[in-house]
């Protein structure tokens, strides 16, 4: 099995997970944990972005990061399901020599990273991991049901 073959297996499993995550949120998407923690909103929308991102460098080979303002949150949904499929369909199209191309993300116009394509949604993929992790974390304080992820939560057995 090749990277590219892990790395559809996972997200086919992983993408549902994360609107498990994404529909639990309440409207409301202010709450921060802290002043320095990304607020609910901005963790969606880095979320639902890094999509777009994975898109961009597997059409183009690179990817430009923008500072862009949320829209609501059943919009992030929306986006988030509609990239992550168009994104299983951009990956799994992409041959050995796309794979191995080195792709850029560039922020502000500087290129802050640069690495094989496979490698390059590799690491985007943990990267939405964790930011799934924090989410979940806030959803008690949100007063939200934290759904089951890897295993049964207090809220969701997950059967």
């Amino acid at each position: 099995m090749t990277l590219r073959d892990f790395y559809l297996k996972r997200a086919k499993a992983e993408f549902p997970v994360f609107l498990k995550v994404l529909r639990a949120l309440p409207e409301d998407l202010s709450y921060k944990p802290h002043d320095r923690s990304p607020s609910a909103e901005q963790l969606v929308w880095t979320l639902t972005n890094e999509l777009k991102a994975l898109i961009d460098v597997c059409e183009t080979g690179k990817s430009e990061w923008g500072d862009s303002k949320p829209p609501s949150r059943d919009e992030m949904i929306r986006m988030f399901e509609k990239w992550s499929t168009e994104l299983l369909d951009k990956v799994a199209a992409l041959d050995d020599a796309a794979q191995e191309r080195n792709a850029q993300f560039l922020y502000q116009g500087h290129v802050v990273m640069e690495k094989p394509t496979v490698e390059f949604i590799w690491d985007f993929m943990f990267d939405a991991i964790h930011h799934r992790g924090q989410l979940s974390a806030y959803l008690r304080p949100m007063g939200a049901k934290v759904p089951s992820i890897y295993g049964p939560s207090a809220d969701d057995t997950g059967m």
